[in-house]
């Protein structure tokens, strides 16, 4: 079947598409319109985001292919389903995962889909594709592989923007508190309150943390975060905020999280742990990342490091909007700008540089 178009019943060749170049190098530029094989769908988009890790895309800090289409946040409307797809219609309301798992190779098999290798092998990131391997969700539409393992029904009762964020960042940040293990009373410190950071101390919240401390530098992000109903926000420009966290905990948090992606980010999360405690790593490091000898007890602290990439797939996207049905959780605050298709340069400057109190910005095609 062939997609059609919004405003009239012939079938498209092209479609508008934020298409990477190079660094600092992107643009909306008419692409193919994409069509479903086997067990893949195409939806038309109707809300998607810039991420963080798309900004590490265009700046070059994050190698891909010239020619991609970037996105992988995709909440949309299915146009055409392709053979052995079950389950869907064309007209469905879908949430798509950041991260594609097929189900069915070894990574997947494992319980591993964040690393799913689509049939090719057990290879690192292979899980995440959108704007990455494959073109992406800034775009009026866009193909879904493995569409059985990917494709989760949007409740009636629930809009857009409620459930866009779930596909990559409140997966990934309520992941960070998950993979570090979470405990009824536990201590957790943030590091950094952008919109991972922020998802990271909701679930620490979720999962029984009786003291969440949130850590940033920025005016807003700190205010925010109080916001959304973290317990301690901390600023790293005024005060010893390992110190302070260390006094706040009695010698040290359970668990510290890294959602930002530095150096200096990841060695303050080990100096704030107690000994035995886990440091929780969501963050996209560039460069070389050194662990100081003397902040992770010479080896002898029994300190945990465990590292998360978004989990993904039809299962976690039906979890994450039952918290939202059931009120557990609202992410629409963190929606702050929504721009059009054709205003994407604009709508990253703003992004990039964290003008105007930004914390996610909505593309709308």
């Amino acid at each position: 079947m062939q997609a059609l178009s919004a405003s009239q019943d012939i079938p498209m060749d092209t479609m508008r598409a934020n298409v990477f170049c190079g660094k600092d190098d992107f643009s909306i530029r008419e692409v193919p319109m994409p069509k479903a094989g086997p067990n893949e769908a195409v939806i038309k988009i109707t809300l998607t985001t810039i991420c963080g890790t798309d900004l590490h895309i265009v700046r070059g800090e994050y190698p891909v292919r010239p020619g991609l289409v970037i996105g992988h946040e995709p909440v949309g409307v299915i146009v055409d389903l392709g053979p052995g797809v079950r389950g869907h219609r064309i007209g469905d309301r879908v949430l798509v995962g950041a991260i594609t798992p097929c189900g069915q190779c070894r990574g997947c098999l494992s319980g591993d889909l964040s690393q799913c290798g689509h049939g090719e092998g057990y290879e690192a990131l292979g899980g995440w594709r959108f704007g990455n391997t494959i073109n992406g969700s800034q775009a009026e539409y866009l193909l879904v592989p493995d569409a059985n393992a990917n494709l989760a029904t949007i409740p009636d009762e629930l809009t857009d923007e409620q459930v866009v964020l779930l596909a990559d960042i409140a997966s990934t940040g309520f992941s960070g508190a998950e993979s570090g293990k979470v405990r009824i009373g536990d201590t957790v410190v943030v590091f950094a309150q952008g919109p991972i950071g922020l998802c990271s101390s909701i679930g620490a919240k979720l999962m029984g943390a009786s003291l969440v401390i949130g850590v940033d530098g920025d005016d807003s992000r700190l205010a925010f975060a109080k916001k959304m109903g973290v317990d301690v926000v901390l600023d790293y420009r005024s005060q010893d905020v390992v110190q302070e966290i260390k006094r706040l905990t009695g010698g040290g948090a359970d668990v510290a999280i890294e959602a930002l992606g530095t150096q200096e980010t990841w060695e303050n999360c080990l100096r704030s742990l107690r000994p035995g405690g886990t440091l929780s790593s969501l963050g996209v490091y560039s460069g070389k990342l050194n662990i100081p000898y003397e902040y992770f007890g010479a080896g002898l602290a029994d300190y945990k490091v465990v590292t998360t990439l978004c989990p993904g797939g039809k299962e976690r996207m039906r979890r994450l909007m039952e918290m939202v049905r059931t009120k557990r959780v609202d992410l629409t605050p963190l929606l702050t700008h929504t721009f059009a298709l054709d205003d994407i340069q604009e709508a990253y400057a703003l992004f990039g540089d964290r003008r105007e109190g930004v914390m996610k910005v909505a593309i709308r095609p």
